[in-house]
């Protein structure tokens, strides 16, 4: 009788290594390991397959269908724009600048520029090329507010600030009077 301890004498099994050698494969054995083979390629075909098909998905290819993915016009683009990023009134009143003429008629548009609208407060500012026509303006306002919301919104614009002319540069200097304003004291 042979004692099997760490450091005893080996069985007859056990080969020069002191490992166990496993029997070789045959019949079904051998199947069974071919069909695992078999499985990981097919797996490892299938995980390619479902790599070219996300790469499809994520833009490299189009298919039939409507898509996110698909050319859209540019009209529709920058509306979508506008409206994800909470634009539409700043965009209505820029509209408005642009149709100046058509909404205070030619004349008052010659003379009066919209310079700036301030969302927050719903002031539009306007500059007049001469005091005449900012006082001319300034009587006009509420009518343009009532125009300018029926085109716009209701409550898009509160007040209509009127400002006249900007003067040159104020320059200061040897030849100045004291106290005067210059030529700005004819303006607005």
């Amino acid at each position: 009788m042979t004692e099997n301890t760490p450091g005893g004498a080996s069985s007859p099994s056990q080969g020069s290594g002191g490992a166990p050698k496993p029997p070789e494969p045959s019949g079904v054995d051998l199947a069974r390991v071919a069909l695992r083979a078999a499985k990981e390629a097919a797996r490892a075909r299938g995980d390619a397959a479902q790599q070219k098909k996300q790469a499809r998905r994520d833009g490299l290819r189009s298919g039939a269908r409507a898509d996110r993915r698909d050319p859209m016009a540019f009209g529709a683009a920058i509306n979508r724009l506008i409206t994800e990023r909470g634009w539409e009134a700043p965009a209505a009143v820029g509209g408005v600048m642009g149709r100046w003429p058509q909404i205070v008629g030619e004349d008052v548009a010659k003379h009066c520029v919209p310079e700036k609208y301030d969302e927050d407060e719903r002031v539009l500012t306007v500059r007049c090329d001469s005091t005449a026509w900012a006082t001319n303006l300034r009587l006009l306002a509420p009518t343009l507010v009532a125009r300018l919301n029926e085109d716009l919104g209701h409550g898009r614009v509160k007040l209509i600030k009127v400002q006249g002319p900007g003067g040159p540069a104020r320059r200061y200097g040897p030849l100045r009077a004291p106290g005067s304003t210059g030529p700005g004291d004819t303006y607005g």
